[in-house]
C-alpha cells in the first residue's frame, strides 16, 4: 500500500510548468524580438495603442509552433527602433480560404 501511495505522490507533485514569456514590444529592437522568437520559439508581447489601450498577442517563430487548425501568417508589432517589425502570429484558416481556382459548372 505503501508503494502506490508513493507512486500516486511522485506522479501528482507538481512539476515546474513552461511557462510562455511576456515581452513589452516597445522595449525591443526589431532584431531583438525576431532573435527573441528564434531562441524561445512562441512568446507574449504587448504594447499600448493608440487609443492607450493594452494591446497583446501570441507570436511565434515559425508555423511549428501553432496548434491544430491554426497556421503562421505575418503580422507586425510595434519596435524601439521601427513603427511595424514583421512577425509570425497564428491564426485559424480553413482549406476552403487556399482555393484559388473555383470553376462554374463542376469539373468536367
Amino acid at each position: 500500500m505503501k508503494a502506490v501511495l508513493t507512486a500516486l505522490i511522485l506522479v501528482l507533485a507538481p512539476v515546474e510548468a513552461l511557462a510562455i514569456q511576456r515581452y513589452n514590444s516597445k522595449s525591443m529592437s526589431c532584431a531583438e524580438i525576431k532573435g527573441m522568437l528564434r531562441a524561445e520559439g512562441a512568446a507574449i508581447l504587448r504594447w499600448r495603442g493608440r487609443s492607450g489601450n493594452q494591446l497583446y498577442g501570441r507570436f511565434v517563430a515559425h508555423g511549428g509552433f501553432c496548434e491544430s487548425g491554426t497556421r503562421a501568417e505575418t503580422s507586425y508589432v510595434p519596435s524601439a527602433d521601427r513603427k511595424s517589425c514583421p512577425v509570425y502570429e497564428c491564426k485559424y484558416w480553413s482549406p476552403d480560404d487556399d482555393f484559388i481556382f473555383r470553376r462554374r459548372g463542376g469539373w468536367n
